[in-house]
Formats: structure tokens, sequence, C-alpha cells
């Protein structure tokens, strides 16, 4: 049995994913199948001997979807960009989203103001019956009803082709979507009125002839084109994520092979080859060093953003970047087996494994279509049968006639289809406003039910960069000339602790020294002259083999709350000690005061040691804290989470937050972190402020109580309207719904659903 994942071409909605799965699942072969709206994919578990990818993408193309079948597999990771991206297809894909789009948006340039139009003569004409504005002239109603038909057809024909395709499967397979609810309405709306227009004379012997509706099938096929761009549009993104992480890997190696260096493509390096890193350099596979030492930047796995220092016999990962000095190292896990590799499966199979979102309209549509159709027949057969015997037949058939399109016309979903996505672009627009980018509805959605919220510690609760913090001077030197002696030494060490000294006299306009005679003591500090007086800058070690007295136990706090001390010295005296850290950020305890006022538990995981991480919480407030954790480790405990129940959200900023942010029901990344760990998450804060994490939430719960509200206001629409338009109301009190008021009522309800949405910019986060 095989489990793939493969993305799927040509879903427009939640019912899309429903039908892909439904028709999978029929197939002799299929074991398993989820699709995924929200990412476009399906992974699915198969027999092979029974059945292919592709005699299952061949089964969904007629109903208009397709799989694309040539992904990436993690054994493919190592190409070169170009064979990449010809065997992901994936710069094909993106153009032809970004194709599609601009094609969308080339519709809706030209069907925005035939609408603009079609309302404005709509709301004349319904004005006007009630003497609100005077009638239109007749030679403006004249030319307006002449080029009525030809806009309404153009719209219909040209823009509204999806629909109609939907109409059409609907009606050779059996299978309904919002593009089919659209199809139908409109179809009707457009076939009804033509008909009255061409064979007016022959038919206002028996039905009302006055009234056509080219302006409803205008008006709902330009409204619901805008929200399907639109949301197009904010799903270009999808598959960055992977993409970027693709990117990390180094596309060349230099090994060296018969005693001489080779450069070679990162694919053709094996098990045991022997790789040279320079200064700066990316390395290309996971290896043991075997030659020299160095700092390398691992923040891409740890999260963490000080270089770690690696010596002979000590693993490094790929993706990860040498800072400074130079080594050698042996292959040891190449290709797929690598750490970032293995980052990369994790993404795919985090972002696969989560439940499409289905909206109540994309769950009812199914149900709904054909239960309105049946229900117009039954009304129109019931007035022939019924109605002719109480009246004329010409005046039943008119009456017939008339609710069996008012039906159609009142039921065309126009503010149901909208009733999500404009809360949601009116949602998106004010986080964006406020510093909080939102990917998906989806996320948007799902946010406002969350009860755990899960933290990176570096760059989420703390700022992310090492930087001095504090200043012990037990000299007679004032703080200024301590801190210029230290950064004088430093500016020559290529310890990256140095630049946070270096970086902390800048800012408070301290100058340096000429230094003489500067040495670099391996793993302990430097040491050179200023002023003809040796210092020393370094660790205890440093202190200890000089044998200088120090009392250890002044610095026991500060290192136990994960800072990292410099000692500043003369030959047999300290003078001082600078503390190195990762600061909090001011506004983090803050935050998780917010949190918790909203109901939510705050648990903190970190790669960091555990006494470090234990302070950072204790000082912020948060509840939990799970510390010296690997990427797959933060992705089980989330996972850990959701098995409880919990609606998880995760806040991060590193690569090794990827899979867990993936992962997560709602991921959220800092703008200040990579771009893998932005393009995995769902919402991602501006500056990397936690605060706004807090507005997020907020936004969340405005927007679905909106999103709600406008559900009331379609249905209630529809609720009301259809019984009035099938004549129910009419033996009783006389009532009969023409469908120029259905029209209106439609066109009202769009309105209400709008303004209701609009009100969200006004709420206070």
């Amino acid at each position: 049995m095989q489990t793939k994942t493969s993305r799927i071409k040509g879903m427009h909605c939640a019912s899309c994913a429903a039908i892909i799965e439904k028709t999978f699942k029929k197939i002799d072969g299929v074991e398993s199948v989820e699709v995924n709206y929200g990412t476009e994919t399906a992974k699915i578990s198969f027999d092979e001997s029974k059945v292919s990818l592709e005699n299952l993408s061949k089964k969904i193309e007629p109903l208009g979807y397709s799989l694309l079948l040539n992904q990436l597999t993690a054994e493919q990771m190592n190409m070169s960009e170009s064979e990449h991206a010809e065997h992901l297809g994936l710069n094909q894909s993106k153009k032809e989203k970004l194709a599609e789009l601009a094609n969308m948006k080339k519709k809706l340039l030209t069907a925005i103001p035939l609408a603009i139009i079609s309302v404005v003569f709509m709301a004349w004409d319904i004005f006007s019956m009630f003497d609100i504005v005077s009638e239109m002239p007749i030679v403006l109603r004249n030319v307006f009803q002449n080029i009525m038909p030809l806009m309404a057809a153009y719209v219909l024909f040209y823009v509204g082709q999806p629909y109609l395709m939907g109409f059409y499967r609907f009606l050779k397979y059996g299978k309904a979507n919002m593009d089919t609810l659209i199809g139908i309405g409109t179809s009707v709306a457009f076939t009804y009125s033509l008909a009255v227009t061409i064979f007016k004379d022959v038919l206002e012997k028996f039905i009302n002839v006055e009234n056509v509706y080219f302006d409803v099938t205008i008006v709902v096929i330009t409204f619901i084109t805008l929200g399907k761009y639109l949301e197009a549009r904010s799903k270009i993104k999808t598959g960055d994520a992977i993409e970027k992480l693709i990117n990390m890997q180094a596309k060349t190696a230099l090994v060296i092979r018969n005693g001489s260096e080779q450069e070679i493509p990162v694919d053709e390096v094996i098990h045991g080859d022997l790789i040279l890193i320079k200064p700066a350099g990316k390395i290309p596979v996971d290896g043991i060093i075997t030659e020299g030492s160095s700092y390398v930047d691992e923040s891409m796995i740890t999260g963490e953003p000080i270089p770690v220092k690696k010596d002979i016999g000590e693993n490094v990962v790929a993706g990860t970047i040498n800072t400074s000095g130079a080594f050698t190292f042996k292959a040891t896990k190449v290709g797929s087996e690598t750490m970032l590799a293995h980052i990369i499966r994790m993404v795919e199979d985090a972002q696969g494994s989560k439940a499409p979102i289905q909206a109540l309209a994309d769950k009812i549509s199914a149900v709904f279509v054909p239960i309105v159709l049946a229900l117009s027949f039954v009304v129109l057969g019931l007035w022939l049968l019924v109605g002719s015997r109480y009246m004329e037949f010409s005046q039943a058939l008119s009456f017939g006639l008339v609710s069996f399109v008012g039906i159609l016309v009142i039921a065309c979903p126009c503010a149901l289809g909208l009733a999500t996505p404009t809360a949601i672009i009116v949602g998106v627009g004010k986080g964006a406003r406020e510093g909080i980018l939102i990917k998906d509805a989806a996320t948007l959605e799902k946010l406002h039910k969350a009860n755990v919220v899960v933290v990176d510690k570096t760059g989420t609760i703390t700022k992310g960069r090492p930087e001095l913090v504090s200043i012990k001077n037990f000299s007679e030197k004032k703080d200024e000339e301590l801190i210029s002696i230290l950064g004088s030494l430093e500016k020559n060490s290529e310890h990256p602790i140095a630049h946070s000294v270096i970086d902390y006299a800048k800012d408070k306009n301290i100058s340096f020294t000429q230094i003489n005679n500067f040495e670099a003591i391996k793993g302990k500090g430097v040491k050179g002259i200023v002023n003809n007086t040796e210092y020393y800058a370094g660790n205890i070690k440093l202190i200890k083999d000089l044998n200088i007295q120090f009392d250890s136990s002044l610095i026991e706090k500060d290192t136990a709350e994960g800072k990292t001390p410099i000692i500043v010295a003369e030959k047999e005296k300290v003078l001082g000690v600078v503390m190195i850290a990762d600061a909090v950020k001011p506004e983090s305890a803050e935050a998780v005061k917010r949190l918790h006022g909203l109901g939510l538990k705050v648990v903190m995981l970190t790669g960091d040691d555990k006494q470090t991480a234990a302070y950072i919480a204790k000082e912020v407030g948060i509840d939990e804290v799970v510390a010296e954790v690997l990427p797959e480790d933060k992705l089980n405990k989330i996972k850990e989470l959701q098995q409880q129940g919990k609606i998880v959200v995760m806040a991060g900023d590193g690569v090794n937050d990827a899979p867990a942010l993936a992962q997560a029901d709602i991921g959220i990344a800092m703008a200040t972190g990579t771009d893998v760990a932005i393009e995995s998450a769902g919402i991602t804060l501006l500056h990397g402020d936690i605060s706004k994490l807090v507005k997020a939430i907020t936004l969340s719960k405005i927007t679905m109580r909106g999103i709600k509200q406008n559900l009331f206001w379609a249905f209630i629409y529809n609720i009301v309207g259809i019984p009035l338009a099938a004549g129910a109301f009419y033996p009783f009190l006389g009532w009969l719904l023409n469908p120029v008021f259905a029209g209106f009522a439609m066109a009202a309800s769009s309105v209400s659903v709008v303004t209701n949405s609009l009100r969200i910019k006004t709420k206070k986060l």
C-alpha cells in the first residue's frame, strides 16, 4: 500500500474537496483519501497493483479537476534550481496560477462597469415604483433595454464560463458545488429574460413580459467572480514554504578526492566524502568534523542566535552556515537523509494533514441545488394543476412561471457566496493595518477557537539576537572606559559574541583604542595591549588559567539565567564583567498577561537549556516550559496537545519552528524570523511584535461574529423569500413575489452582507 500526496488543480471551494474525496473513495484499490482545500492537495493511500495516480486523475478530469503528478519527493531535493523547477513544475505552476489570476482580473475589469450600470438602473427602476425618484426617461430606458441583453450575454458566457461549466457538470454527472448554484440561477434568469425579450408578442398573451432579469445575471456573476479573484490572489503562495526550504540547500560542495579539491553538485556527494568548508560557506550535507574548528550558525535548526563552537568529532548539519575559520568534515548523511530533508518532510506531512475547513455555504451546496430545483418545478406544477382549477390557465401559467423564476432568482446564492469573503476581506485588511498579515481565511476562521498558545523563545518572547544587557564594574574605571577597552579587544575577535560588545559601544558613542600584540586564546578569550597595559577578555577558564583571583559566585545568578559572561581583566585583577544575553522583548510579559485574560494557556518550547528557559518563562509569566527540544520534539508536543482536544496556536520565527507551525491549527510567525517560518505559518506579525498576537485573536473573534451575522442575513432572505416566491401566501393573503422584487431582495441581501462586513473596520482590537 502506497501513500502519496499530490497537488490538485481546479478546486474552487470546500465542496470541491468533498466531491473529489467521494469520487476517489469509490475507486477499487483506494484505501483512504484526505483532500485539503486549503493546501490544494490530496493525500491518498492506494494499492499500486490496482490503481495509479494517473488513473485517479483521469477519474476526476471530467469533473473539472486533475492531479498534478510531477511532485517533489525528499530524494529529489538535491537537484539544481533549474532541474528542480522543471521536475516539480513549480515555476510552471506559478506561471499558470498567475496567468489564471491575470485572466480573471481582465474579465473583472470589463464586468465591474457593467455591474455598476446594472445596479444603477435596477435601483432607479425600483425606487421609481415607490415615487422616490422620477421615472426613467423613455429614450434612456429603450437604450438600456436594447444593450442589457448584450451586456448580460457577455458577462454570462465570457466572465461566467466557470459557472456554466458547473451547471453542465451537474447535469452530466450530478455533482454540485458553488459554481453550480451560480450557473443555474444566472442561466435561468438570462434564459427567461431572453425568451421574454425575443418572443414578447407571443408570450404577452400568457404572462407578464414587462420584467426581465438581465441585471441579476450581470450583478451576481460579477460579485462572485470578484470574491473568487480575491481568494485566488491570497492563495498564490501556497507552496512557498517547501520551495524556500529547498533553496536553503547548498547547490555545490567542495570535496577532497584523490588529494585534490573538486567542486561538485551537492547531489553527487556520497557517504564518506571529505568536504572542505571555508568561512561564510554553507554546509551541504550532514557530517562529522575531521579537521579544524569554527563557529557555525545553526539558528535554522536550533533557533538559537549565537553560533556554536564546532571541533573535531562534532556533528554539522546541512543548510547551516560557517561563520569563521575553515574545517573539513566527513559526509555521513546525504540527500533525503539530512536534517533539512527531514524538516521538509515534516512540513509536507503537517501541511497535508490539516482537515479542510468547510464553510457552511459549501457544506449545504450539495443538497441546496437539487432541493431548490425540485421545489421550483413542484411549484410550477402545482400552479398548473391546482391553480388552473381556480383561475384561467393563462393566469395560472403566468403565476407559475413567475414563481418558478422567482424561486431560482431569490435562491441564487449571491449573499451566501459573499457572506464569508466580504467579512474576511475587511478583517484581513484591518489586520494588515495593525501589522497582522493573514495568509488565508481558514486561519482567521479557526483562530477564534484557540485555547492553547505555544511560543518559541528566541525571536518570539526574546529579541532573537545576543546583546550586552548588564555591566558589573569592579574597578575604578568608568563603565565607558571599561567598554572601550573590551571593544578594542573584541573588534579583532572572530567570536560572534564580540559583535554584541561592538554594537553596544557604537550605540553609546564609545570610541575604540589602538591595540598591540593582539592574540586569540582558543576556546577561552583574547588578550592585547591597550595604552601600554595588557588586558584580557574571556570566560572563567581564561581567568583561572591566569591565576587571577575571582569570586565566581558573583556571576552565578546571571549564568543561571542564561546570560553569557565576558570577564575583563588586567594581569593580576578582574576589572569587570559584562553580560551577553538574548533579551526579553519589552512587550512579552504584557502579551502573555492579555492571553491569560482571553482564557488561553501559554506554553513555551525552546531548544535552549532548561535553566535559561525556566528563567525567561518565570519573567514573562508563561504556564508551561519544554526546553532542549529539536524540531521533531516541537512537532510532537503540538500533536500531543491536539490529541488532548486542544486548538493550538503556534508562534515562532525559525526554520526549526516550521514543522510545528505547519502542524499547529494556527501557525503564527514573527516577521523578524526566517522566510520559511513565515511561509509555513498562516499569520505573520510584523516587527516580531508578540503583542499583536492578542490583537490577531481579537480580530478573529470579531470577524467570525460578522460572518455568522452575514450568514443569518443571507439565509433569512431565502427562508422568507422562497415561500413568498412560491406563492405559499397567495391563497390566504394574495401575496405573490414578482421576480423583480426577488431580484431586489437578492440585491438587498448582498448589500446588507457587505454593509455588515464593513462594520468590522470600526471595531477596536
